[in-house]
């Protein structure tokens, strides 16, 4: 939504939907309201549905990737989705803005009808640009190749795994790159970070083999230097693992 929000071409397209719509006046705004204030009103419309009605389609197309319905099961669970969001908000917004809200059933139905209308034009003009859109030549070369993990994080934080070490309900990744937050459990991050060759060294430590720049004693313990300076625990219970991987020194 964020990169939605600084692409200048999508502003251009609300303001001229705004425009268009305060003009000529659906749905019986033209007679409530003046010009001026029926394209803002149109305008404030058009924002908010259209980013609630962004995010909406963003997660349940994600969603879709893992169970990928057939077209005519996703097409009406995405329009119907995002109706059900829109009403609500047309519903709140006139309550603000005119002051006024439906009285009666027939009044829901009515708006709800209007509403489902455009949810079916907007969810067939979204998922028509999904599944024709090009995919960039150079999206390969910008997208670093490695484990699932990585993909979790932004593009300039991704890099070289080195490890996981649990925040929290949190997962910290840390890379060549920076590091980030991700919601998983380690257990679930350590999958994703196949086929990395790795090894856990805690309860709240993962780390990739070959990012291990030295080891030492400490203890009954030992720590481990990582790539990128950070020296990691390893507790007791792993110590002979980490030893048996030829990290630490008999």
């Amino acid at each position: 939504m964020q990169r939605q929000a600084r692409l200048p071409r999508v502003w251009v397209a609300l303001a001229a939907l705004a425009l268009i719509l305060g003009l000529s006046g659906p749905f019986g705004t033209e007679s409530a309201m003046r010009l001026a204030p029926r394209i803002g009103y149109w305008g404030l419309i058009a924002v908010v549905t259209y980013f609630s009605g962004s995010l909406v389609v963003t997660l349940l197309t994600r969603r879709f990737e893992r169970t990928r319905p057939p077209f005519a099961i996703g097409f009406p669970v995405i329009t119907l989705a995002i109706a059900v969001v829109v009403l609500a908000e047309v519903i709140v917004i006139n309550w603000l803005v005119l002051g006024n809200a439906p009285q009666s059933s027939g009044e829901i139905l009515s708006l709800a009808a209007n509403v489902l209308a455009v949810g079916i034009v907007v969810a067939g003009i979204i998922l028509y640009f999904l599944r024709s859109r090009p995919r960039p030549a150079t999206q390969a070369a910008e997208v670093p190749q490695g484990p699932r993990i990585l993909q979790r994080m932004d593009l300039p934080k991704r890099g070289r795994l080195i490890s996981l070490t649990v925040q929290d309900h949190y997962t910290e990744v840390a890379t060549s790159n920076g590091t980030a937050l991700v919601l998983l459990r380690l257990s679930d991050a350590i999958a994703e970070a196949e086929p990395l060759p790795g090894l856990q060294v805690h309860r709240s430590h993962w780390v990739v083999t070959g990012e291990v720049a030295s080891a030492r004693r400490d203890g009954a313990k030992a720590v481990l230097t990582m790539s990128d300076g950070r020296d990691i625990p390893v507790s007791r219970t792993y110590v002979r693992a980490v030893k048996d991987a030829g990290l630490l020194p008999g």
